[in-house]
């Protein structure tokens, strides 16, 4: 395949940037009419891809909301990813992996190989057992046409004690985040284009993004941008958090457009309303 980056781009390019999670929490299975097991589970994904795929750039499922059912709920993450597939709309994985040595290939190879039952486009990694530990993930990530997005600035409460603690030398380990991430495309030959390694920052983060000094422009990274929608963050706030950033940003919202369904032209219309026509200027 292409380079994740490419695939983005032109996604982006023909449907806007939006990223639509695919979220069956207990509350919306019950507010959709369907039964909390994996026939409601199932009855829920296969709504949300016959709604989105085909009318937004990116589907993002979060793993959670399927793996509490165990292996029946595996299945129906599989099926929900083939379909995706099948439709051509780019899937995001939500499962934030995140382990060293073998143990990271392992996961690389579940969600990213092309052989993969689980494999998606991307999937979001989380970077704590030292930036190194993912390389597992960037490597079969760039050689199978995908991406990753690393856990950089999140905008939970906790988030800020580890995110915004600083090293010997000074810097943030969003800092370090970043610098990683910069690194990877540029050794990646993604200079001029959106690269495979990207960040998820959240869109409720405020000024910490100019507070720490990241310069979120220069590392070629698709920025996936939580928080938008039902969690405060509006296209004005995006445009503040992101600054030069913004044409790379995805900005997803979940549950404020799932709240339109279980109607499908409602679900459509949800999504094509939440991000404005006309860019916010930074």
């Amino acid at each position: 395949m292409p380079p994740f980056g490419v695939r983005l781009r032109e996604a982006t390019d023909q449907f806007g940037p939006l990223c639509v999670g695919i979220d069956p929490h207990p509350e919306l299975l019950a507010a959709w009419g369907m039964p909390r097991d994996p026939d409601g589970l199932r009855a829920f994904a296969r709504r949300c891809v016959e709604a989105f795929a085909g009318h937004v750039a990116v589907v993002k499922p979060q793993s959670a909301f399927f793996e509490e059912y165990g292996s029946a709920g595996i299945a129906v993450l599989e099926e929900t990813l083939a379909d995706l597939r099948g439709s051509g709309t780019l899937s995001l994985l939500d499962v934030k992996r995140g382990d060293i040595g073998s143990t990271m290939a392992g996961y690389a190879r579940a969600y990213l190989a092309d052989s993969a039952p689980l494999a998606a486009d991307a999937i979001t990694v989380s970077p704590y057992l030292g930036f190194g530990s993912l390389a597992p993930a960037l490597e079969l990530a760039a050689t199978t046409g995908r991406g990753v997005f690393v856990l950089t600035l999140t905008s939970n409460p906790e988030g800020a004690s580890v995110q915004h603690a600083r090293g010997a030398g000074g810097d943030s380990v969003a800092a370090s985040v970043v610098a990683g991430v910069t690194r990877a495309n540029a050794e990646a030959g993604a200079a001029g284009r959106l690269g495979h390694v990207g960040m998820v920052v959240g869109a409720t983060v405020g000024a910490a993004v100019r507070d720490l000094g990241l310069d979120l422009a220069a590392a070629n990274a698709p920025l996936l941008a939580p928080g938008f929608g039902a969690q405060g963050a509006d296209a004005t706030a995006v445009a503040e958090v992101f600054g030069a950033a913004l044409p790379a940003v995805l900005p997803t919202s979940s549950r404020e457009i799932l709240a339109a369904g279980p109607d499908v032209e409602g679900l459509r219309a949800a999504a094509a309303g939440a991000w404005p026509k006309t860019a916010p200027v930074s």
